[in-house]
């Protein structure tokens, strides 16, 4: 079995001589010879991982082919890719409806020698504001309540350019009549809250500045003007298909629900 075995090794090594001429075969294993992908010109002639001396390679699929030079891993260890920090959030595509905004990073290693390949670069958010392009104020009338996370309320600013305090806002307490299926399957990190989204409980959203009109102090689809039996609209801003129906209970000063039961309107 093992002259066998020797002797297939070498007339693989006799027929790629053959092919790739006797410049690219050389003694010494893997040092040296680390390279991307399949590369039938990266070989040497050593002992191979398999105990067998002839022909081995040094490129990041050898590993799966089991055809490595023994020394493959430690000369060419795997490299995972490494990418940067997330940059800011761009502006909303479109004032005064809602929209989208996105942020990246960027590669700083790309991975190498099987490393783990690159995470997403790239995200996508809802998003509304409330001025438009001239930096007048949007129109009161929007749609449905949008709602995003209590985390977003938490980095509005509590004060004007000047120094004075905005105003606190309040909550409105809501019970939760429908919601479609595409909330419990988010899986991005930024969009878990929708997960907590269920028919039956009570949830609490905040209305604050900048999301509460100055001339009527509310906030849209907040149903301060409706009746308790009216069914109110609401959308997630981050996941569109994420909507659903909900019914006013009261409006209370500050929000107490838990955590994973607060919104804010946006």
């Amino acid at each position: 079995m093992g002259s066998g075995g020797g002797s297939a090794s070498l007339l693989g090594a006799v027929v790629l001589l053959a092919v790739l001429g006797p410049d690219h075969l050389a003694e010494g294993g893997c040092a040296g010879r680390c390279c991307h992908s399949r590369d039938w010109s990266c070989l040497s002639t050593d002992w191979s991982m398999q105990r067998v001396y002839g022909t081995c390679f040094c490129d990041d699929t050898c590993a799966r082919t089991r055809d490595c030079c023994f020394d493959y891993f430690t000369e060419c260890p795997a490299q995972d890719c490494v990418v940067g920090p997330w940059g800011p959030w761009s502006v909303c595509a479109r004032p005064c409806r809602p929209s989208t905004r996105g942020r990246r990073r960027h590669v700083e290693r790309q991975p190498a020698n099987g490393g783990a390949a690159c995470p997403r670069l790239e995200e996508r958010a809802g998003c509304l504001e409330y001025r438009d392009h001239t930096g007048g104020r949007c129109g009161p009338h929007l749609g449905p309540a949008f709602i995003t996370s209590m985390a977003f309320g938490q980095k509005r600013p509590t004060h004007d350019s000047y120094g004075t305090p905005l105003d606190p806002g309040f909550c409105v307490e809501f019970t939760l009549q429908s919601r479609t299926a595409h909330c419990a399957v988010e899986t991005r990190p930024h969009t878990h809250w929708t997960r907590y989204i269920t028919e039956g409980f009570t949830v609490c959203v905040a209305c604050q500045p900048p999301a509460m009109h100055n001339n009527t102090g509310s906030c849209q689809g907040d149903g301060l003007q409706s009746d308790k039996e009216a069914v109110l609209h609401w959308q997630a801003l981050e996941v569109p298909r994420c909507a659903g129906t909900w019914r006013k209970v009261h409006k209370t000063q500050r929000c107490r629900c838990p955590p994973q039961h607060s919104f804010v309107f946006i």
